[in-house]
């Protein structure tokens, strides 16, 4: 059974902290050290995540960088074969997620799944418009991010601490470069994450977005990320179009 680090990070949010922190400690899988990075939060978050210490292995509370920099503090403390990032107000899918993503194969380098979408009121929007694709590689997120930072546990040997020269994709970068080093990748063909919508990527979405193609111009290509967006901007018309909302 592998040791999986499950790291949140998160600031000023007490409405949404207890719940993260209920769906993975309810986890039937108990091979799970849990690290939780607050920012110095003011608003009682602090307090919540405190009731729950003698269940979480790690609690650091202190100003940060920005999310990234909270994200490389918690893998900086992490001890287990695999890490997973389940930020504050998202959920692991259902109480028998982790153990059902082990059991699906042994020894990958990358397990992968889909994803929920919420919204605010924590209303279902259903799967998310980039739908986790059957194989993936480094080379699958050209036409967008197809699988969401929480919906992918990667064995710690292979990532490297996030790039803070990006303030809002680095996950991006981060999920690709090591999905370059590794030699097994499996997609365990369930939901295995809730998400809700309204990150920081989207607060910052004209920002996120020039990181976004800065970040796949440096692994595809100018003239092929330029095209690319093309087919990337058709799909989010139609997606559009057909649902109303776009599911990001």
């Amino acid at each position: 059974m592998p040791k999986l680090t499950i790291i949140t990070i998160v600031y000023n949010n007490v409405r949404d902290i207890e719940r993260t922190i209920q769906s993975i400690l309810k986890q039937t899988y108990k091979k799970i050290e849990y690290i939780v990075i607050d920012g110095a939060s003011t608003d009682g978050t602090l307090q919540v995540v405190e009731h729950y210490k003698d269940r979480i292995s790690t609690i650091v509370s202190e100003p940060d960088k920005g999310i990234y920099d909270a994200m490389n503090k918690g893998l900086a403390l992490a001890t287990g074969d695999y890490v997973l990032f389940m930020n504050s107000g998202d959920e692991i899918y259902d109480e028998n997620t982790v153990e059902d993503v082990f059991a699906s194969a042994p020894g990958a380098d990358i397990y992968y799944g889909e994803t929920e979408m919420y919204n605010d009121n924590w209303e279902n929007l259903g799967r998310r418009r980039h739908e986790a694709p059957e194989e993936f590689d480094w080379t699958s997120f050209k036409y967008g991010m197809s699988i969401s930072h929480q919906a992918i546990y990667i064995r710690r040997s292979i990532v490297t601490p996030y790039d803070l020269t990006y303030k809002y994709s680095s996950d991006i970068d981060w999920i690709i470069k090591a999905a370059k080093k590794a030699s097994n990748i499996v997609n365990v063909h369930r939901y295995v994450a809730k998400y809700l919508v309204g990150g920081m990527s989207k607060k910052k979405h004209r920002e996120s977005l020039k990181e976004r193609f800065k970040i796949f111009t440096k692994y595809y290509g100018l003239l092929p990320n330029i095209f690319n967006h093309i087919i990337i901007a058709g799909n989010l018309a139609l997606y559009f179009f057909k649902h109303r909302r776009t599911n990001d």
